[in-house]
C-alpha cells in the first residue's frame, strides 16, 4: 500500500515542474518497460498523463540550506512561465508551507500529492508582471528566517516540512504551483544514522547488433561532456569518500573500447543497409581511464551478465543457455580488462529487481556458483509486521540452488532518484525529496540501526551534477552514514516473505516470438561456427546476447531492428562459404555417363573452414551419382581458397535432372548450406564422338586424294603426251566379260554428271565421230584398261569411284566382256583411255567431247571422263538400261 501511495505522490508532484514543455517529471522512474524498482511497471507514465497542464509552469532552481537549522535563512528561488497561450493579468507568486513535521513516509506521499494551495499557511507574495504576457517568463526569490515560519520542533530527530509555491491571477485563482519539502535539524538529536549503500549501474541500451556495425552513435555523446555515463563516473570521482559499488555491464565497456580504439561503422538513420564511418572517439578513451580511476579506493564493482539479458523471459521460455553464456568469464572478463583487477563483489541482479523461482534458480546456478548474494527490489517481498522497520538484508530460498543472502533495495528511493531530473526544476525536487525521505526513515525508529540500499534504474540518466550531489548528501547529512555494500551484506538477515512474481510484469518482458526468432539466428550461427577450424576468429556469441538484452524492453521497435540487422549479418557471412554455381544453375553431362563438376569457395577474411560436400540426385531412376574418392568429400579451405570436385554420374536417357548439393559439418553431419542445380544430359557419348570424328577424317582423306589426282593430270597435260597419267590406252587383256567393280552410270548422254551420255548444251558428242569411223568388229581379246563405271546415285547416275577398278587408279584393271572382239578404233582426237569396249555387234557408246575428272566426275566442260564418256562398253549400256527402268 505504501508503494502505491508513493507512486500517487510522485504523480501529483512532478507535473508542476515543466516550463513550456509539459509535465515536469513525467515518467518518473523510467518508461513503460518496468524499470528497476518501479512500483508497477508502466505506472510511471500515468502521472503526467492523468493531470491537466497548468496555465503557468513553475520550476524551482534553488532551495537552501540543506538542512535548515534554527538560525538559518530559507532561500527559495525559481522561475515562472506563462504557457496558457494568452495574457494573464495580475500574476503573483506566493509561498505556502506546513508547520507540522511529517513523521512517516506515507505522509510524505500524501503531501507530495497535494497542490501548493492546499498547504495551510501562506507566506510572502510577489508580483511577476513579466510572466503575464503569453509566453512571458520571470524569475522569483523568497528569503525568510526559519524562525519566522514558526515550525513545530520535531523533537530529537530530523524534521521534514512541506513547502510550496503557487501562482495566482488577478482574481486570486491558482494557475500554477509546485510542492517540495525542507528538512530541519534540531540542536539536540537522538537517533542512529541510517547506513546507506549505493549501487551505481554502468549499463546502457545496446548500441550494436553484430560486432562490426553500431545501430546508432549515441554512445560517443554519453561518455563525453555532460553525457550520462560521463557524469556518473565524474560523480564518483568527485566523492571518493562515499563508498559506491559499481554494477558494470561488460557489453557497455566492450562498445566503448570499440569506439575508442578504431574508426567504426554506424547505420545511417532511415537506411538499414548503408553505413557511415566515424572516427574513433578520444572522449571514449578518456572515459575508460576515468572509470579505471573511479573504481579504486573504497569503491568496489561486480559485473552484470554480458548485455544483461532478459533472464526472466529466457527462463519462462525454457532457454537458460544464454544466461549461462552471459555469466561466462570469457564474456564478463571485458570488465576486468578495463578496470585492471578482477571484480571484488558478486551479486545477481534480475532485470528490474524482480524474478520468479525459475529465474532465481538460473541466476543462482550461473551467477552465484562461486558465492555472493541476490540484489532485488523490495516489491518482491511482503510487508513486515507492524512496528518492525525494514532493513536491506534478507535471504531467498531457491528451488534447486539452496538459500542465498539477498540485498533488498528501496523501491521508493529508487523511484525518486531515477525520476526525470533533467526536466526544468527536476534536480532541486529530487534532492529535496531524497533528503526528506531519508530523514523520515531515520526518525521512524531512531533507536534501531537501519540499513538502506539504493540502486537506481539501470539506464539512470540524472541531471548534470545530481548524482554527485546525492553522493555528497549521503556522506554529509547527519542522519545518514555512507556504507559499503559489503558491510550491509554482513548484517544479520531479516526474514522476509518472497512474493510470487507479478503476472502483470510479463507484458513488459521480451516476448516468446521474439526470443524464438533470436534462437533461429543462434542455430544458424552455431552451424556456421561448427565448420570453422582453429583459430576461430568469427563469433556471434556476444551479438546474440546483445539482442536478448533486458534493455530492449523499453524499445521494442529498436529491438526488432537490432534482430533484423544481426540476422542479415549472419546470413551475409555464411554466404561467404558457398557452392559456386552458374547463374542458371545448370551443368551439362555429355552422354549417358560422365562427371559433374562442383566448386566450393571460402571468401571469409582470415578464417579457415572444413566442410563435407554431398551431392544427391533428386530422381535416382534417371540420374545416379557416385561417391567421391575417399577423403575428397571433406574439404579444407583457407581464406580466399576454392576447390573443385567431380562427381561420377550415370544417366538413363536424355533430359534435365535436379541434383541437390550440400555443405555439411564433417563432425555432426548437419547441413550448413545447400543449393540445387539442374544436370542436362545430351546423349552424345564417346562412341558418337568417335564416329563423327572418323567420318570427318574420311572426308579429309578423300579431298586429299582428289587433289593428288588433279595434280597428276595437270602434269601429264603439260607434258603433251595426251595421257592423263592414270592408265594405258592400249588394248587390254581379255576379261571375263563382266563389268569391273565400278557401278554403271545412268547411260544417258552427258548432263554434266559422270556416266551421262547427254552432252551439255553447246557441246559436240565425241561418240558421233567415233560412230562414223568404223563399226565394231569382233573382239580380238579381252578389253584392256580400267572400267569407267561409277557408283550409282539415287537415280542411277554414277558418282566418283573411290574403290578399286575406278578409272584413273593404277592396277585396277577390270576384265572385259566375254567374247568381246577387238577394241573399236579410237578417234584421233580421243584419249586412248576413253575408248569404250563394244559389245559384239554393238556400236560404240557415244561420249561427250569435253574432258572429265578421273573416276567419272565431270570435267570443266561437263564430260564424264578426261576426254570421253563417263562409262565404258557394256557397263555404260547397262547403266543406260537401268536408268530407263527407273524412269
Amino acid at each position: 500500500m505504501r508503494a502505491v501511495k508513493r507512486a500517487v505522490t510522485l504523480a501529483a508532484l512532478l507535473p508542476w515542474l515543466a516550463v513550456g514543455a509539459g509535465p515536469a517529471l513525467a515518467a518518473a522512474p523510467g518508461t513503460a518497460g518496468a524499470p528497476r524498482g518501479a512500483t508497477v511497471p508502466g505506472t510511471a507514465r500515468a502521472p503526467g498523463q492523468a493531470l491537466s497542464r497548468s496555465q503557468v509552469g513553475v520550476a524551482l532552481t534553488k532551495v537552501s540550506p540543506k538542512p535548515l537549522k534554527a538560525n538559518s535563512t530559507l532561500d527559495i528561488r525559481g522561475t515562472a512561465q506563462n504557457r496558457s497561450g494568452h495574457a494573464i493579468s495580475g500574476l503573483t507568486v506566493r509561498l505556502r508551507y506546513g508547520r507540522q513535521p511529517l513523521t512517516s513516509r506515507s505522509q510524505l506521499d500524501q503531501y507530495a500529492g497535494m497542490t501548493a494551495n492546499q498547504l495551510p499557511f501562506p507566506g510572502q507574495a510577489k508580483q511577476i508582471p513579466q510572466a503575464s504576457a503569453s509566453g512571458g517568463r520571470q524569475d522569483w526569490q523568497f528569503k525568510l528566517k526559519v524562525s519566522a515560519l514558526h515550525l513545530v520542533p520535531p523533537g530529537a530527530t530530523p524534521g521534514v516540512y512541506p513547502v510550496g509555491v503557487e501562482v495566482l491571477n488577478s482574481a486570486q485563482q491558482v494557475v500554477g504551483g509546485v510542492t517540495t519539502f525542507v528538512t530541519f535539524m534540531p540542536k539536540q538529536t537522538h537517533f542512529k544514522p541510517v547506513a546507506v549503500g549505493w549501487v551505481l549501474p554502468l549499463a546502457d541500451q545496446q548500441h550494436r547488433a553484430g560486432d562490426s556495425v553500431f545501430l546508432d552513435d549515441r554512445l560517443a555523446g554519453e561518455v563525453s561532456g555532460t553525457g550520462r555515463l560521463n557524469d556518473l563516473v565524474g560523480a564518483v570521482a568527485a566523492n571518493p569518500r562515499t563508498p559506491v559499488t559499481w554494477a558494470i555491464d561488460p557489453a557497455l565497456l566492450d562498445d566503448v573500447q570499440q569506439i575508442a580504439a578504431h574508426d567504426y561503422h554506424v547505420l545511417t538513420p532511415g537506411a538499414e543497409t548503408s553505413t557511415k564511418t566515424v572516427k574513433k572517439s578520444a572522449a571514449a578513451g578518456a572515459w575508460l581511464t576515468a572509470l579505471r580511476n573511479a573504481a579504486k579506493g573504497a569503491h568496489r564493482y561486480f559485473t552484470l551478465p554480458y548485455a544483461d539479458p532478459d533472464a526472466v523471459a529466457l527462463a519462462r521460455n525454457k532457454t537458460t543457455g544464454p544466461i549461462a553464456t552471459a555469466f561466462d568469464p570469457r564474456n564478463t572478463r571485458v570488465a576486468s580488462d578495463v578496470i585492471g583487477r578482477a571484480p571484488d563483489a558478486r551479486y545477481a541482479w534480475p532485470p528490474y529487481g524482480v524474478a520468479g523461482p525459475d529465474t532465481l534458480d538460473a541466476l543462482a546456478k550461473y551467477g552465484l556458483k562461486g558465492g555472493g548474494s541476490f540484489l532485488m527490489s523490495d516489491l518482491q517481498f511482503g510487508d513486515l509486521p507492524a512496528g518492525e522497520p525494514a532493513n536491506a538484508t534478507s535471504t531467498v530460498q531457491t528451488v534447486h540452488q539452496g538459500t542465498h543472502k539477498t540485498l533488498i533495495y528501496d523501491s521508493g528511493l529508487n523511484d525518486i532518484v531515477s525520476a526525470n531530473s533533467r526536466a526544468p526544476g527536476g534536480t532541486v525536487l529530487t534532492e529535496q525529496r531524497f533528503l526528506a525521505e531519508t530523514a523520515v526513515i531515520a526518525g521512524e525508529a531512531p533507536n534501531v540501526q537501519r540499513t538502506l540500499v539504493i540502486a537506481p534504474d539501470a539506464n539512470w540518466n540524472p541531471a548534470p551534477g545530481l548524482a554527485g550531489d546525492l553522493l555528497k548528501f549521503t556522506k554529509g547529512a547527519s542522519w545518514l552514514r555512507a556504507t559499503g555494500l559489503d558491510q550491509i551484506e554482513r548484517a544479520r538477515a531479516q526474514p522476509r516473505e518472497l512474493r510470487a512474481y507479478n503476472d502483470e510484469y510479463q507484458k513488459y518482458e521480451l516476448g516468446p516470438a521474439y526470443l524464438d526468432q533470436v534462437a533461429a539466428i543462434a542455430r544458424r550461427a552455431a552451424r556456421f561456427r561448427a565448420i570453422m577450424t582453429e583459430p576461430i576468429g568469427v563469433s556471434y556469441e556476444r551479438a546474440l546476447l546483445r539482442v536478448q538484452s533486458a534493455s530492449w524492453r523499453t524499445s521494442p521497435s529498436r529491438a526488432r531492428n537490432a534482430r533484423i540487422e544481426l540476422s542479415a549479418e549472419v546470413d551475409h557471412e555464411m554466404a561467404r562459404v558457398r557452392i559456386v554455381t552458374t547463374k542458371n544453375r545448370r551443368a551439362n553431362l555429355a552422354g549417358s555417363s560422365g562427371k559433374v563438376p562442383v566448386t566450393v569457395k571460402n571468401t571469409l577474411h582470415g578464417q579457415a573452414v572444413r566442410v563435407r560436400l554431398v551431392a544427391t540426385s533428386v530422381n535416382t531412376a534417371k540420374l545416379q551419382l557416385g561417391k567421391l574418392d575417399k577423403g575428397e568429400d571433406v574439404i579444407d579451405l583457407g581464406p580466399g581458397e576454392q576447390v573443385q570436385r567431380w562427381f561420377p554420374a550415370q544417366a538413363a536417357g536424355n533430359g534435365n535432372f535436379d541434383v541437390r548439393l550440400e555443405l555439411r559439418d564433417p563432425g555432426s553431419g548437419r547441413v550448413f548450406s545447400s543449393t540445387t542445380i539442374t544436370v542436362r544430359t545430351t546423349g552424345y557419348g564417346r562412341l558418337s564422338l568417335l564416329i563423327t570424328g572418323g567420318g570427318l577424317a574420311v572426308l579429309f582423306v578423300g579431298v586429299g586424294v582428289r587433289a593428288i589426282r588433279a595434280r597428276r593430270r595437270r602434269k601429264a597435260e603439260a607434258a603433251g603426251d595426251g595421257s592423263t597419267g592414270v592408265g594405258s590406252a592400249e588394248a587390254g587383256e581379255p576379261g571375263n566379260g563382266f563389268p569391273g567393280p565400278g557401278f554403271p552410270g545412268s547411260g544417258f548422254p552427258g548432263s554434266g554428271f559422270p556416266g551421262s551420255g547427254v552432252p551439255p548444251a553447246g557441246a559436240t558428242a565425241a561418240g558421233a565421230t567415233a560412230a562414223g569411223a568404223s563399226p565394231a568388229g569382233p573382239a580380238a581379246g579381252p578389253a584392256s584398261g580400267p572400267s569407267s563405271a561409277g557408283i550409282p546415285g539415287p537415280a542411277g547416275f554414277s558418282e566418283a569411284a573411290e574403290f578399286p577398278g575406278a578409272p584413273g587408279l593404277p592396277g585396277a584393271d577390270a576384265p572385259g566382256l566375254p567374247g568381246a572382239g577387238p577394241a573399236a578404233p579410237v578417234p584421233p582426237s580421243a584419249s586412248p583411255a576413253a575408248a569404250p569396249s563394244a559389245a559384239p555387234g554393238a556400236p560404240a557408246a557415244p561420249g561427250p567431247s569435253g574432258a572429265a575428272e578421273p573416276g567419272g566426275l565431270p570435267g570443266p566442260n561437263g564430260s564424264g571422263g578426261p576426254n570421253g564418256s563417263g562409262a565404258d562398253g557394256p557397263a555404260a549400256h547397262r547403266g543406260e538400261h537401268r536408268g530407263r527402268d527407273r524412269d
